[in-house]
């Protein structure tokens, strides 16, 4: 991977400025994305690298990258319900490991590092039924380098709480 991370976007930044949102053109990015500054080169290497995945095949989309925050929205649809009509958890843990596992990617220092899901626990509290969308936001707990571990909240666009998740992964060299 090192060697097609592109080395500096300082061009793109220049352009832009550090306060505005960096504009992505890709099915998988909202049209407000915003990306930090530093980890603007591991997005852009994500979007155009990473083959489609079990999130581009429920409709996860990106809001926001940093590395303190990554933040997704998902469709409660046919593709993430359960047979009662209603957002099914499976669904909510693949958005929650989707997030930590991007956001502990984006905080890694080796290019040729993976960061995967070791454990994941989710308490479902509120259902979402279809026609609806979930928001979801993943920070980290502690970022070491073997082991990281992410809080995430899925959570309605009223701010209500659908699902609380905590997500260690394993850093692979």
């Amino acid at each position: 991977m090192s060697s097609d991370l592109p080395k500096d976007s300082s061009q793109k930044k220049a352009q832009l400025g550090d306060s505005q949102p960096y504009k992505v053109d890709h099915p998988e990015a909202s049209p407000d994305l915003y990306i930090e500054p530093e980890v603007y080169d591991r997005v852009m290497y994500m979007r155009d690298h990473f083959p489609p995945n079990l999130g581009t095949t429920i409709g996860i989309r990106f809001l926001s990258f940093s590395r303190d925050e990554v933040v997704a929205e998902m469709p409660v649809d046919e593709r993430t319900i359960q047979p009662f009509g209603i957002l099914h958890g499976g669904a909510s843990v693949v958005l929650a490991e989707t997030l930590a596992s991007v956001g502990a990617w984006l905080n890694l220092k080796e290019d040729t590092s993976k960061a995967v899901g070791l454990e994941i626990n989710a308490n479902h509290i509120r259902p979402v039924p279809k026609g609806g969308r979930v928001i979801g936001r993943a920070t980290p707990i502690h970022r070491g380098s073997q082991t990281q571990v992410w809080q995430i909240e899925i959570r309605t666009p009223q701010d209500k709480l659908v699902c609380s998740s905590r997500c260690t992964l394993a850093i692979l060299k």
